[in-house]
């Protein structure tokens, strides 16, 4: 920056400069141009006897004539510069028009970048810094518009499986005759069901909210990530079996050791298993298929349910984002599941990818077998 101000100091006197150069050189061709014609005139007036005190005045160089010529000279150069300097003038004036814009708040106020000198360089850092403060603002806003809706997705997935609980329990402990013991024991496992996913949520805004703002440090062990999967989809076994889903695991190795954290990647394949569970259930089948090479793992997790729309896979990883369907009670959430997976992934310098169509839904996550954190983490 030090080095980018002196050049612009550079040019600028370097112009001004030049400027002067070329007035004084104006100044200079016009006074050669009055003493040589003015000179050759009054000898002519002389030799031809057509003579005057004016023109004696000129012949001889009289002291006055001499300083009318210096006079004019200065006169010549300043109006020369004031012309050379003009355009600087008003361009200076149209960027200081734009910084009082600007300070009052018109941040749709463009400089129009004209030539290549310290004037044009700073419209165009004007220019980047409106649009700089322009895209902070729209962030800003974005922040405002996401705790707003934050508060209203919590207060809506918190509340709904709340008052269910309360109802039912409400039933339960109730003055009116006993319940027969099957019906309590219904109600009993609807208020259990919907108190464990009132914890999932609250669980789910907690780790997000750790996640989000750094608040989990990694602790990178050997993970054998084909041990990992297998584990992970024989505990999720009751809920493939509730959906009516089975589960299939391909590997092209028998065991693949990597450098991870290992309770953030569980978290990570297990949020995409219960994902895929959650809206694969049309497709009957869920596939996991490993594919491991010298550098880098790929895991994608496919279902063949629910297509998701093309226009709404851009968003699939923004927080708080659920595709509509996603708003039934039964896959409802806070739509941070894949908002967390985006994040450990990103904590493991790996890539997510999602793609969507009638072949089935696939979510693929590539890890470096070799992860350094350092690396990742200070480049």
């Amino acid at each position: 920056m030090k080095n980018k101000k002196s050049d612009m100091q550079y040019r600028f006197r370097t112009r001004v400069i030049a400027n002067i150069l070329y007035s004084a050189l104006v100044a200079c061709l016009v006074e050669v141009f009055l003493v040589t014609n003015l000179g050759m005139l009054a000898r002519y007036a002389r030799e031809s006897q057509w003579n005057n005190a004016l023109m004696e005045m000129i012949y001889g160089s009289d002291l006055m004539i001499v300083l009318g010529y210096v006079l004019l000279g200065m006169m010549v150069f300043s109006v020369t510069f004031l012309l050379l300097q003009e355009r600087s003038v008003a361009y200076i004036g149209r960027i200081s028009d734009a910084v009082r814009d600007i300070s009052e708040g018109d941040l749709n106020t463009v400089v129009e970048v004209v030539g290549d000198d310290e004037f044009s360089s700073m419209a165009e850092n004007l220019n980047r810094m409106v649009e700089e403060i322009r895209q902070l603002m729209d962030k800003e806003r974005e922040a405002e518009r996401t705790k707003n809706e934050l508060i209203t997705n919590v207060a809506h997935d918190l509340r709904t499986p709340l008052t269910s609980i309360i109802g039912y329990l409400e039933i339960l402990s109730g003055k009116a005759a006993p319940l027969p013991p099957e019906m309590q024991k219904k109600y009993i496992d609807i208020a259990y069901s919907k108190s464990k996913r009132l914890e999932k949520l609250i669980e789910d805004l907690f780790g997000f909210t750790k996640l989000n703002y750094g608040k989990i440090s990694m602790r990178v062990t050997k993970v054998d990530i084909v041990k990992l999967l297998g584990q992970l989809l024989e505990e999720s076994y009751p809920n493939f079996s509730n959906r009516g889903l089975s589960y299939e695991l391909q590997s092209n190795v028998p065991a693949r050791v990597i450098l991870a954290d290992g309770n953030l990647l569980a978290r990570l394949f297990d949020n995409l298993i219960n994902n895929a569970i959650k809206y694969g259930a049309e497709g009957k089948r869920v596939l996991v298929n490993i594919h491991a090479s010298a550098k880098t793992v790929q895991v994608s997790v496919t279902n063949y349910g629910y297509v998701i729309p093309a226009e709404e896979l851009p968003q699939i990883f923004d927080k708080f984002y659920r595709v509509e369907q996603s708003r039934s009670t039964n896959t409802g959430g806070t739509g941070l599941g894949l908002a967390i997976v985006k994040n450990i992934v990103d904590m493991h310098g790996g890539d997510i990818t999602v793609k969507s169509d009638l072949s089935g839904t696939v979510f693929t996550v590539t890890l470096k077998v070799d992860f350094d954190i350092e690396k990742e983490n200070f480049g």
